[in-house]
């Protein structure tokens, strides 16, 4: 098992902690990664984009001039997509992007990411993260201490203070163990969880 170190909030070491290899030490498995990288950002697309084909925009009901003799080329109609106001040729049109992937897969996607944290010295264990009050530079300092400059602070359970803190800190995101994800993990530079989070991350993914 792959031992790291929990610090407190100023930054010293205070303890040692054993993750689970179930968890923390699996064999990365690119392919998955990016196959739930793909799923989450695919299905976070809206999908709304919509234009007007030729059919569906207004006007254009009759023939602009006649056929022939006139010196212009033949046209059948003023909505046709050459025309100014006329409809757009292969038109977006609403669709859904979304797609799934095996629950096994996302499971398997997550851990692989979560070791490659570990494997890299990227994964930050504090023993906890408490405040008496909400302000943002109490959790900055918190950071400096970390040396976290852009990460993910997992959290075992929603705290006012904690949460609110850093909500204005633009390189700092929080989650809960239950919504951390294979995207938000690859985005942070180092990821930060307290040991609860730790316990809970391995209670329920091992």
């Amino acid at each position: 098992m792959a031992k790291v170190a929990v610090y407190n909030m100023e930054g010293k070491q205070v303890d040692t902690l054993e993750l689970n290899d179930a968890v923390f030490g699996v064999e990365v498995n690119e392919h998955l990664v990016h196959m739930a990288v793909v799923q989450q950002l695919a299905n976070n697309r809206q999908g709304t984009q919509k234009a007007k084909t030729r059919s569906e925009v207004s006007g254009g009901g009759r023939k602009p001039w006649r056929q022939k003799e006139t010196g212009h080329a033949r046209q059948g109609s003023t909505r046709a997509p050459q025309w100014t106001g006329g409809g757009v040729v292969f038109a977006p049109v609403p669709r859904d992007y979304s797609f799934k992937i095996n629950r096994k897969e996302k499971r398997a996607a997550l851990k692989s990411v979560l070791t490659d944290k570990v494997a890299n010295s990227n994964l930050v264990v504090v023993d906890e993260l408490k405040f008496d009050e909400i302000k943002t530079k109490n959790f900055v300092t918190v950071m400096q201490n970390l040396n976290v400059k852009n990460g993910l602070v997992v959290v075992n359970e929603i705290d006012s203070n904690v949460m609110m803190s850093a909500r204005n800190i633009p390189t700092v995101k929080m989650a809960l163990p239950s919504t951390i994800n294979v995207y938000d993990v690859l985005r942070a530079g180092k990821l930060v969880l307290t040991r609860d989070a730790v316990k809970t991350i391995e209670e329920v993914y091992a």
